[in-house]
């Protein structure tokens, strides 16, 4: 099955299909649309086949649609018909929940993912559990106000890398974490990482992405099955 994964965030959007190597990528931003997410995507994939189509969006999912509109992008994701739209079969899912499905190596696993917004997930022994920690109450405002890129930007590298490893470490202990992966772009603005921590790939998005459309039986379908599911018109 040829599989288009599309991995939307606050700043870009990243595609890429089953036997391609090298993703194609587009701006996004406060006034991307999901009206115009589709139209874009279906001309930087031109080409490209694929049957059916897995999208991480950075919001809230349930029964295989967004519940709220993404913090950083423009409103209309939440009652879009993207099934309608692409043309073919869909499943929708956060996009950190994608990136940590990727990045899966076993037992209980942490994902956070640092970019423009603060993505976060949890796996326990195959079942993910998608998490919106990132706007719980952190010193002043809320977790992602000091990990986010506007908590970069305010803050500065050393104060920022310095909140990041506190934070870290404060989930760490109230989740009783084994294993912590530490993604998305501003990952790399990290030259050293929390104990326990392992360092991940946006690329595992893309992983993650192929994953949900596994035949029943694969040993990642209950990961998949409790986090997304086919996208429906949402009326």
């Amino acid at each position: 099955m040829n599989v288009l994964v599309i991995d939307v965030g606050g700043t870009s959007v990243k595609v890429l299909a089953t036997g391609q190597e090298v993703p194609r990528v587009f701006p996004s931003g406060p006034t991307l649309t999901a009206d115009q997410m589709v139209s874009k995507v279906r001309h930087v994939a031109e080409g490209w086949k694929y049957e059916v189509v897995s999208i991480g969006v950075p919001a809230p999912v349930v029964n295989g649609h967004p519940v709220e509109e993404p913090r950083n992008l423009a409103p209309g994701w939440i009652r879009f018909d993207y099934k309608n739209a692409f043309r073919c079969p869909v499943k929708i899912m956060n996009d950190a929940a994608m990136q940590a499905l990727g990045s899966y190596e076993g037992g209980r696993m942490f994902f956070i993912g640092l970019g423009t917004g603060v993505g976060t997930a949890l796996i326990i022994e195959g079942a993910v559990q998608p998490m919106e920690l990132a706007h719980l109450p952190y010193k002043n405002g809320t977790y992602e106000a000091y990990l986010g890129k506007k908590g970069l930007e305010r803050l500065g590298l050393k104060r920022w890398r310095k909140n990041v490893f506190d934070c870290v470490s404060r989930l760490t202990l109230a989740l009783q974490l084994e294993d912590v992966v530490i993604g998305g772009g501003n990952v790399r603005k990290l030259d050293d990482l929390p104990p326990h921590c392992r360092r991940g790939n946006n690329d595992n998005a893309f992983r993650g992405g192929f994953l949900m459309w596994e035949e029943p039986g694969h040993t990642y379908q209950a990961t998949i099955s409790e986090a997304c599911s086919e996208s429906v018109r949402h009326g």
